[in-house]
């Protein structure tokens, strides 16, 4: 295992991020407790979870699970998203914030988290109260670090010069989506990172699923997959025919190669120099198992090679329907 600084600051993380989404939920504890002794004794050190998480079940799992060796563990949380139906429990009021942060320190059972992130923007409210409540909270100990997830370039600059007006050190990760499906982040999100000095923690390589090639256009899905779940998350973001389409040419190459697609799709972010931890999130210890496995699949420039020509860089495989997470913000009909 490979531990690279998070961004300028002094924390090292290993170059894999093991994701608990899954936990306390479609994952049991006893599973999700094996996976994450399976990660420490693989080396990792780098474990994330969010307060929304099966409604906060996945903090209280891995809580639990690493309470007995707590201080190996580089600890990662978010905040941001509802937890409730009333107005200000969600967003980035320096009320939520607070009490988010309490009420997933009660959960996890301990009395600081390493890294918080704000899980997403709040397009209405002013990004510098977001940072102060940040500032209040590492001041007092009870964070690490700060950081951001699917915020837009310059939403991460403007985060990072509101932190040195605050007093404190600018987000220390930038956590974007990122996959061989939508490259959309080479654009903007992972330069920008790079040149403030912010660590990226990228999540979906395998875009939910796609671009392990057990998703074929026409065929019905296994019965325990996400899509015939009808995961809301992967309908609106993933499932599109096009991403089929690509998954289908990446299992054709993973057998001309004598490899497996998922572990193509891995490599292929993990070989980003701009990444600096890859976030994988198991349901089952198989799943946990190949994406150790994926770390040892070899990378040459053909294989660089093979994927540009199957989504071009920055751009991402459909011109379809927008993720509603990831709205567009470039247009204001006068009417």
């Amino acid at each position: 295992m490979q531990y690279r600084y998070l961004g300028r600051s002094g924390l090292k993380v290993s170059e894999l991020c093991l994701g608990t989404m899954m936990f306390g939920g479609a994952t049991d504890e006893a599973t999700s407790q094996r996976i994450i002794a399976s990660a420490a004794d693989h080396g990792v050190n780098f474990i994330d979870t969010a307060d929304m998480y099966n409604k906060g079940e996945s903090e209280r799992t891995v809580g639990r699970a690493i309470a007995h060796q707590r201080d190996r563990w580089v600890l990662a949380s978010k905040v941001g998203n509802p937890m409730g139906e009333l107005p200000n429990q969600s967003g980035i009021s320096r009320k939520w914030i607070r009490e988010a942060t309490h009420g997933s320190l009660k959960r996890l059972g301990t009395d600081f988290i390493d890294i918080l992130y704000m899980h997403k923007a709040d397009f209405g409210a002013p990004l510098e109260e977001m940072v102060l409540a940040f500032a209040d909270l590492i001041r007092e100990g009870k964070i690490g670090y700060f950081a951001v997830s699917n915020f837009k370039a310059w939403r991460l600059a403007e985060t990072v010069r509101l932190a040195r007006e605050a007093g404190i050190c600018g987000p220390v990760a930038s956590q974007p989506l990122y996959n061989l499906v939508n490259r959309e982040a080479e654009v903007e999100i992972l330069p920008a990172a790079a040149h403030y000095g912010v660590g990226t923690v990228c999540y979906s390589p395998l875009a939910r699923g796609i671009l392990t090639g057990k998703y074929r256009e026409g065929a019905a899905p296994e019965a325990d997959s996400r899509i015939a779940r009808a995961d809301p998350r992967m309908l609106e973001a993933e499932w599109r025919p096009e991403s089929l389409a690509v998954a289908a040419k990446l299992v054709a190459y993973a057998e001309q190669t004598g490899r497996k697609p998922a572990h193509l799709a891995q490599t292929w972010v993990m070989r980003n120099a701009h990444i600096t931890s890859t976030l994988v999130g198991p349901r089952t210890f198989e799943q946990w198992d190949d994406a150790l496995a994926a770390m040892a699949c070899p990378w040459t420039q053909e294989d660089e090679r093979f994927c540009d020509a199957l989504v071009s860089p920055g751009k991402s495989s459909t011109l379809g329907p927008v993720d509603p997470h990831h709205p567009i913000e470039g247009r204001i009909a006068r009417l």
